[in-house]
């Protein structure tokens, strides 16, 4: 039986009378596991600050200003639900990011896998025969053909990189473009008509079956917030299983770490890269489908647009962490719901918004400047690694 005067549970002290450097660490063990809380807090606050400056440069009262951010976003049940529904597509398109930064790879296709996931769940929801399915069974068909169909959109250029070393990036960006042509293709086309509700005023595909919509949550009120937030936080679940409970997950932080210490290990970065992407693409679909199945019913080409691109912003001021997705997912959606009202109020530009989400991902990218004016100590291993530049 061990003692206190035993060595193993007694602290050991150096030649000085100090405590080693391992029992210090050991003891700021806490401290370290809230430091990207803390950064993201200082850079909110640092960004805040900022934006104040530009509002008071500009004539206007900051405080009248943010008041009327935070009322535009939180001030309501209404607003809260228009705040969660903006949120939304976030959450989904940020795990693809997320999933990709994992292993190594910059996956700016978002976008377009967000196209290519409606596009297929869409049309699922069309199928004569879904008119006679019931709910349960209609919308996981049109949720899986979104998944379907934006895994292979992001498989795709990861099969270009393991077999021909294309560069995802450049890839992703030219088929953002794509998907958008295509789906206006196939839905604004009148002749020959191949999606197109000839019926509508405004140009949008048919609208899907009623039994294939995602129903409204109960206390969505007037807004659109829809069941697809929960399965958004489901896949967070889903997404940090496989990266902290599988080998799969394994082998995709191995290969986005260290590639080459993964080949050693006798893994395939060819198969890594090719399911990264497809993952990453799978996700974005579903963010996809559910938009379509639970906001909008129908397909309309520019109904995503600039959804990809936060969603980097987001994925990085989360540090492709995906339970920090969602606070940081409902931060943008918030800030984009309240910003009406402070330009209705204030006076302000809506664009003032874009500048204080820049500030934030200034800031948090630029970790060192929060963490030096801050003194908060700084990441270890895969945090660190991710800070450093994508592949943690």
């Amino acid at each position: 039986m061990s003692g206190p005067d035993d060595p193993k549970t007694t602290p050991r002290e150096t030649e000085d009378g100090g405590v080693p450097a391992d029992t210090i660490t050991g003891r700021l063990d806490p401290w370290m596991a809230l430091s990207p809380l803390l950064v993201l807090l200082a850079a909110l606050l640092c960004a805040v600050v900022i934006g104040g400056i530009v509002m008071v440069l500009t004539g206007a009262n900051p405080v009248e200003a943010y008041w009327a951010l935070l009322r535009g976003a939180v001030g309501s049940p209404d607003r809260i639900a228009s705040s969660l529904a903006r949120a939304t597509p976030f959450i989904g398109a940020s795990l693809a990011l997320a999933f990709a930064f994992k292993a190594g790879l910059f996956n700016i296709g978002a976008e377009g896998q967000l196209l290519i996931g409606a596009l297929f769940g869409g049309w699922a929801g069309t199928w004569s025969w879904m008119a006679g399915a019931p709910s349960i069974v209609a919308i996981p068909v049109v949720i899986g053909m979104g998944m379907l169909g934006g895994a292979l959109y992001g498989g795709f250029p990861g099969f270009l990189k393991a077999k021909t070393g294309a560069h995802e990036v450049i890839v992703t960006i030219m088929l953002n473009t794509i998907a958008l042509r295509l789906v206006e293709w196939l839905v604004l086309s009148r002749d020959p008509v191949i999606l197109l509700d000839t019926t509508a005023s405004v140009p949008h595909s048919r609208e899907i079956v009623e039994s294939a919509k995602l129903p409204h949550m109960p206390f969505a009120g007037a807004s659109s917030l829809h069941w697809g937030l929960a399965l958004g936080i489901v896949a967070c679940a889903v997404m940090w299983f496989v990266m902290e409970r599988t080998s799969t997950g394994f082998e995709l932080k191995t290969v986005g770490l260290n590639p080459s210490a993964a080949i050693y290990a006798g893994m395939s970065v060819s198969k890594v890269w090719i399911l990264a992407m497809a993952g990453s693409g799978a996700f974005a679909g579903l963010a996809g489908a559910a938009e379509v199945s639970g906001s909008v019913g129908f397909i309309q080409p520019g109904v995503f647009r600039n959804i990809g691109f936060d969603s980097i912003a987001i994925a990085l001021l989360a540090r492709a962490n995906p339970w920090a997705i969602i606070p940081a997912a409902l931060l943008w959606g918030a800030l984009l719901s309240g910003a009406p009202l402070m330009q209705l109020e204030a006076n302000l530009s809506i664009d003032l918004v874009r500048i204080v989400q820049a500030l934030i991902l200034l800031f948090v990218a630029a970790d060192l400047i929060v963490r030096r004016l801050f003194r908060i100590r700084g990441e270890r291993g895969e945090g660190a690694a991710l800070a450093a530049g994508w592949g943690g």
